[in-house]
């Protein structure tokens, strides 16, 4: 992030600090007016003549860089292990370890191991988790049934 004395461009397309367009200005001018408003000059773009720049504060400016920061990493899949005989206090405490995950923008695949005729419990669970997870993240996938295992993959971004 390019900001305050950084920004070598003569002018600059500046927005205000509440979002309101104040057009191009000379860039000793913009900068002048941050310093008078105590808040930080920040370019948004390199791309375009003139480069479209931001009045923020300090505080804001930082916290713009984390989120950016944030969102340019991928989302990782968090994998949670169940069986179909599990009991209600470790379903909760799975479903809260998923809203967690989900809220926190990382994927969740359930995956839940099968012995024998227990096929249709672990489906039947895994459609509990979608349905009780619903506010919080959607199936990316459908319920995958095989030998030893049944899977489910949910994505952040609720119903």
């Amino acid at each position: 992030m390019i900001r305050n004395e950084q920004i070598k461009a003569r002018e600059v397309l500046l927005t205000g600090l509440n979002g309101e367009d104040l057009g191009v200005v000379a860039a000793r001018e913009a900068l002048d007016m941050a310093r008078k408003l105590k808040v930080d000059l920040v370019c948004t773009s390199l791309m375009s003549s003139p480069p479209p720049c931001r009045l923020i504060g300090a505080d804001a400016a930082v916290r713009e860089a984390q989120q950016a920061r944030k969102k340019e990493q991928a989302p990782k899949v968090k994998e949670l292990r169940l069986t179909p005989r599990i009991e209600d206090h470790d379903y909760d405490t799975k479903r809260q370890q998923a809203e967690r995950h989900l809220k926190g923008g990382d994927e969740v695949l359930f995956v839940v191991r099968i012995q024998g005729k227990e096929g249709a419990a672990a489906k039947t669970l895994l459609e509990a988790l979608i349905r009780d997870l619903k506010p919080f993240g959607r199936a990316k996938t459908g319920i995958q049934l095989s030998g030893k295992q049944a899977v489910v993959q949910l994505e952040p971004g609720g119903s």
